[in-house]
C-alpha cells in the first residue's frame, strides 16, 4: 500500500516555509495571474522558482493551479504561465479548463496534469473520462461519499481528495452566484463568498441556508489510503501561516501515528473553524448539522498565544534529508569532500592544499565537527568517514568553504527533477465563427409540450421521464432528447439503464453538462451535446470539444457577447436566451438548513436574501438547484447579431400550463414586463 500524501496549501512563500517544515509532502500554490484563490498572495515566476527550489531541496512536490475559467484574450499570458511553471521545474499543473489542458500539452507535453476539483467530477465515468485524455490525477469533487470514491479508486488514475478546510455550498465550478450578483467569478478566482451572507428558507428569520461547517476528514486520512487514494489534500490558500501548519501536522500525525495529539488537536480547532468541523459528505449524513458560521468564540480562540505557540513549531528549518559522505585530507594535496544523498553526489576541493601542522595539527574530531554543522539547510550529514593524514595544518575556514559548498552544489542537484522540454506555441488569433442560420432550442422541466415546441430543432427534457411519455412525444413528431442531472452523485448505473431505454425507443441526442455524462452517453453512441455546467469560453475549449466528438456545446453564461464574437473553431454554439439561471448545485439541500425534508418540502422551496430577494429551490432527489431571483431575457434582435448557431429557452419554474403547455410562440415574453435580467453577456464578469 502507497503511503498516502499530506498536499498543504501556500498562499505565499511564509505558508510553504510552514508546510514544508511541518511534515508536508506536497504543497500547491496559485499562479500570479490564473488561480482559483486570486486574493492570496499567489506567486511570480521569481517566487515560484524559488519555492519550487525550496521544495524540491526537502524532497517535497511543488503543484501549481492554472484552475480558472479563460478567456481568448488571455492566452497570451496563459502560455507564459504554462512555460513559466514547466521552467521553475513545477511536479504538476492542476487545471480547470480542457483547453488550457490542451494548450499546455502543446507547450510542455511532459509536465503531468491533474483536474482540478473545478472540473465537477464526481463519478467513475467522470475520472475514466480524464484517465482516458492523459491526465495523472484527478481531484474529486467534496460532495462524493465513501462509497462513491471507492469506485472512482477502480479507474488507475491518483485520486486526490480534500480533508480539511472550507466547504462551498456549490459543487465546485458549478457555483454562478457570486458573478450574477456582483461579477466577481468563483470561476475567476473572484468569488465574493456570497454563500455566507445571511439566507432565509420559506421565511424562517436569521437563517444561513448557504454556509457550512468546514469540511475535516483527517481522521479517516488511513481509510482512504486503504482504499486507494493517493492524496489529501488541504484546503486553505487565503489563510495564515499557522493554520497550514497545524492542519499539515495533525494530517501527518494521523497518517504516521494514527492518531492527532491533544496538543495539535486542540491548535486546529482554535486556528480556523465555524462553529466545529463537519464529515458528512463522506458518511454520506448530509443535512442540518452540516450548516455553520463563524462565530465570535471561533474568532476569539485565535489569538496571538495560539498563534504564537503554533510558529515555534516551525520556526527552526526542517532537516529531512540524510547525506552521507567522505572527508579527504592528504600532505601536500587539496582536502576533498564528497556527499551523496543517495541519488546525488557533490565533490568539492579546496583551494589550499594541506600542509605540515606547525603548532595544532587538524584532528579527525575538530574536522568532524566543522564538516557536520548543517543548521539552518535540508540536511543531517551522517555518517561521515575521515581520510586524514597525521599532523596536518588546515584553517578551520577552508573546512567551512567545503561544507558550504558542497552543500549548495547538493541543492543545485536537487532542486531541478525533471529538465521538461518546452515548445514555442505561437497563440494566433482565431477566425471568427459564422453561421448561416439560429436554431431555436429547449430544455423543459417535464414530458407535456405544447404545439409550440414544434418549432424547435430540439426539446430536451430529463432522462429519467416516463419512457412511454418519450415515446409517444417521438410519436408526435416533437423533436426530443435527454438531459443527464448536472448532479450525477452515486448514479451511473442507472443513468446508464436509462440512456439504453431511452435509446429504445429512439432518442439519439443527449444534453451532457459534465465530463461523466459526456463519456457514458458518448459510450453508448448517443449524439453530444454540451451543456453550460462544462464552463466552455474560449476557443481552446471548442476546438477541444469538438475532437471530442461533441456536436455542439452551450457557451458559459459568464461570456460577453464581444467574447462570444470572437470565438474561433468549427464546432456549432449556442447561448441560454431565456431562464431562471441557475447560481449553485447543491449535494446538501438549503432547505435541510431549517430541518426540512423532501417530503415536507415537496420541491416548493424558496431562499430569501437580506434585501427580499427571493430564489427558487428545484430538487431532482439527489442535489438541488438555486435558481436566479429573476429570468435572464435576451431578445431575438440582439441574437441574431450573435455569432451562434442556436439559442435555448430554459423553463424551470414557469407557471407550466400558462407559459409553456399552451404558448404557441415560445419566444413570447411580454409577460416578463421588464422584471428580468440581461445577465452577464454585457457586463462581463471579473
Amino acid at each position: 500500500m502507497n503511503k498516502i500524501e499530506i498536499l498543504a496549501p501556500a498562499g505565499g512563500f511564509d505558508s510553504l516555509v510552514a508546510a514544508v517544515r511541518s511534515g508536508a509532502d506536497a504543497v500547491y500554490v496559485g499562479e500570479k495571474r490564473f488561480s482559483a484563490r486570486a486574493s492570496a498572495k499567489n506567486f511570480d515566476a521569481d517566487e515560484l522558482a524559488r519555492a519550487v527550489r525550496y521544495c524540491h531541496i526537502h524532497g517535497v512536490k511543488l503543484y501549481v493551479t492554472l484552475n480558472t475559467l479563460v478567456f481568448d484574450n488571455e492566452f497570451n499570458s496563459l502560455a507564459d504561465a504554462i512555460r513559466t511553471a514547466a521552467l521553475s521545474d513545477v511536479d504538476a499543473l492542476i487545471v480547470q479548463n480542457l483547453g488550457v489542458a490542451r494548450l499546455a500539452g502543446q507547450i510542455a507535453p511532459d509536465l503531468p496534469l491533474h483536474a482540478s476539483t473545478q472540473m465537477s467530477v464526481h463519478t467513475v465515468s467522470g475520472v475514466r473520462a480524464l484517465y482516458e485524455m492523459g491526465f495523472k490525477r484527478v481531484v474529486l469533487s467534496r460532495e462524493m461519499t465513501r462509497a462513491e470514491i471507492i469506485k472512482a479508486a477502480q479507474v488507475p488514475v491518483e485520486l486526490e481528495v480534500f480533508v480539511h478546510g472550507a466547504l462551498c455550498m456549490c459543487v465546485s465550478g458549478q457555483c454562478y452566484f457570486s458573478a450574477m450578483l456582483g461579477s466577481r467569478s468563483g470561476n475567476r478566482g473572484a468569488c465574493a463568498q456570497t454563500c455566507r451572507l445571511p439566507f432565509s428558507v420559506n421565511g424562517q428569520k436569521g437563517g444561513h441556508a448557504l454556509s457550512l461547517k468546514d469540511n475535516s476528514l483527517i481522521t479517516y486520512i488511513t481509510d482512504l489510503q486503504s482504499i486507494g487514494v493517493a492524496s489529501a489534500k488541504i484546503e486553505g490558500r487565503m489563510k495564515r501561516p499557522e493554520y497550514v501548519a497545524a492542519a499539515t501536522r495533525a494530517c501527518v500525525e494521523q497518517r504516521d501515528l494514527g492518531f492527532i495529539t491533544d496538543e495539535t488537536s486542540a491548535q486546529l480547532r482554535g486556528v480556523f473553524s465555524r462553529t466545529g468541523f463537519t464529515d458528512g459528505y463522506y458518511t454520506g449524513k448530509t443535512g442540518r448539522g452540516m450548516f455553520g458560521t463563524r462565530t465570535r468564540d471561533d474568532v476569539v480562540s485565535a489569538d496571538e498565544k495560539l498563534l504564537t505557540r503554533i510558529r515555534q513549531t516551525y520556526h527552526s528549518e526542517l532537516q529531512n534529508v540524510p547525506v552521507s559522505g567522505t572527508f579527504t585530507a592528504k600532505a601536500g594535496e587539496r582536502a576533498q569532500l564528497r556527499l551523496t544523498d543517495g541519488t546525488h553526489t557533490v565533490s568539492v576541493i579546496s583551494d589550499a592544499a594541506a600542509e605540515p601542522a606547525l603548532k595544532i595539527p587538524l584532528t579527525e574530531e575538530k574536522a568532524r565537527a566543522q564538516l557536520t554543522k548543517t543548521g539552518g539547510t535540508a540536511y543531517i550529514l551522517e555518517p561521515l568517514k575521515i581520510n586524514l593524514d597525521n599532523n596536518l595544518s588546515l584553517p578551520l575556514s577552508a573546512l567551512n568553504t567545503l561544507r558550504r559548498a558542497a552543500l549548495e552544489q547538493l541543492d543545485n542537484a536537487r532542486a531541478n527533477v525533471h529538465n521538461y522540454t518546452v515548445h514555442p506555441v505561437t497563440i494566433t488569433t482565431p477566425l471568427p465563427y459564422r453561421s448561416d442560420r439560429q436554431s431555436l432550442r429547449a430544455r423543459v422541466p417535464k414530458t407535456k409540450l405544447g404545439e409550440g415546441f414544434r418549432s424547435c430543432e430540439l426539446v430536451f427534457v430529463p432522462l429519467f421521464s416516463d419512457i412511454r411519455e418519450l415515446q409517444r412525444l417521438l410519436d408526435e413528431g416533437f423533436p426530443v432528447g435527454v438531459e443527464i442531472p448536472r448532479g450525477m452523485f452515486g448514479r451511473e448505473e442507472q443513468i446508464d439503464r436509462q440512456l439504453a431505454r431511452v435509446k429504445e425507443v429512439g432518442v439519439t441526442h443527449v444534453l451532457c453538462h459534465n465530463l461523466g455524462a459526456l463519456f457514458q452517453a458518448k459510450r453508448l453512441g448517443f449524439r453530444l451535446h454540451g451543456g453550460f455546467g462544462l464552463n466552455l469560453c474560449n476557443t481552446y475549449d471548442l476546438l477541444w470539444a469538438e475532437e471530442y466528438g461533441i456536436d455542439d456545446v452551450e457557451l458559459s453564461f459568464e461570456m460577453t457577447f464581444d467574447q462570444i464574437d470572437r470565438l474561433g473553431g468549427s464546432i456549432g454554439r449556442g447561448i441560454i436566451s431565456y431562464g431562471y439561471l441557475p447560481l449553485m448545485l447543491c449535494r446538501n439541500c438549503p432547505a435541510k438548513s431549517i430541518g426540512l425534508d423532501c417530503k415536507s418540502c415537496k420541491n416548493q422551496s424558496k431562499m430569501t436574501d437580506r434585501k427580499g430577494k427571493r430564489f427558487y429551490l428545484r430538487c431532482d432527489g439527489v442535489c438541488t438547484e438555486v435558481l436566479n431571483c429573476v429570468p435572464l431575457y435576451i431578445a431575438e434582435r440582439e441574437i441574431s447579431r450573435l455569432s451562434t448557431s442556436f439559442h435555448v429557452l430554459r423553463f424551470t419554474v414557469e407557471n407550466y400550463v400558462e407559459n409553456v403547455k399552451n404558448s404557441e410562440k415560445l419566444n413570447d415574453f411580454s409577460m416578463l414586463k421588464g422584471n428580468f435580467t440581461r445577465g452577464l453577456y454585457r457586463r462581463g464578469v471579473d
